[in-house]
């Protein structure tokens, strides 16, 4: 027999074999599960009924008040604020004065800080600098004419600002103003620093509002007492000798 006779042979053979397999229900793998109408009817007993006492019963529990029942519920009154604590202060705050004399127009801040008419004299502090340091430079200010220039509010504060500026003035008479922006327009970066600004200036534009041009101001800074901080702007700068010396003369009289 030759080599295809019994290659042909051989696949009739696997092929009957397979016939007879699918003929008696010998196929591979796994027929669809049946589902009769008992395992339907199981399954719907098993889920809980709903009645209409059910949803009334469910109404009733959640239900939503009437306009009377709203009507008649408490409204919450307002807090008394006149029945509120007052702190313990032996000096009277006028916060109302205060409040106004931060809110002043711009010409009248240009003028206290020399940029309006004659020369301008500030003097950067902290509220958290040495007490004695803040007590000298506050009267040598109110002698000379300055302006105490303070960045924000001691902790955050406004009445306890208030406090310990009045404090520290006590009776004398000296512009103090708190003023962020003056340590942006002059580049203030520590305390005590000390401007003085030309006589003669006139604000420009600039990103903090008004600035004195770079040129017609000078800066000093350290620990040191504000007639020393103007004599070295004497000798350092000939063209601003006259305005220290008027600040000097003040100061001194």
């Amino acid at each position: 027999m030759s080599v295809s006779e019994r290659c042909r042979r051989r696949s009739i053979r696997v092929v009957g074999l397979l016939a007879t397999c699918l003929a008696g229900g010998q196929v591979l793998g796994q027929s669809p599960p049946t589902v009769s109408d008992a395992d339907i009817e199981r399954v719907r007993g098993e889920q809980p009924t709903i009645t209409e006492s059910d949803i009334e019963a469910a109404r009733q529990k959640y239900r939503m008040p009437s306009d009377a029942e709203l009507r008649s519920a408490p409204v919450p009154g307002l807090p008394n604020i006149e029945a509120l604590p007052n702190p313990v202060s032996h000096t009277p705050i006028d916060l109302e004065a205060l409040a106004r004399s931060y809110a002043a127009p711009a010409a009248t801040m240009a003028q206290a800080m020399g940029l309006a008419a004659g020369p301008g004299l500030l003097v950067f502090v902290s509220l958290s600098m040495p007490q004695p340091t803040l007590q000298r430079l506050i009267d040598q200010a109110a002698r000379a004419k300055a302006t105490v220039i303070l960045r924000g509010f001691a902790g955050g504060s406004l009445r306890d600002t208030v406090s310990r500026v009045q404090a520290l003035i006590g009776d004398r008479q000296v512009s103090v103003q708190i003023d962020p922006q003056a340590f942006d327009r002059f580049a203030v970066t520590q305390v005590p620093t000390f401007v003085l600004i030309h006589d003669g200036t006139r604000p420009l534009s600039c990103a903090s509002g008004s600035c004195a041009p770079p040129e017609q101001y000078l800066r000093t800074m350290g620990d040191v007492s504000l007639d020393y901080a103007l004599e070295f702007m004497q000798r350092a700068a000939p063209r601003f000798a006259q305005d220290a010396a008027g600040f000097l003369r003040r100061l001194r009289g």
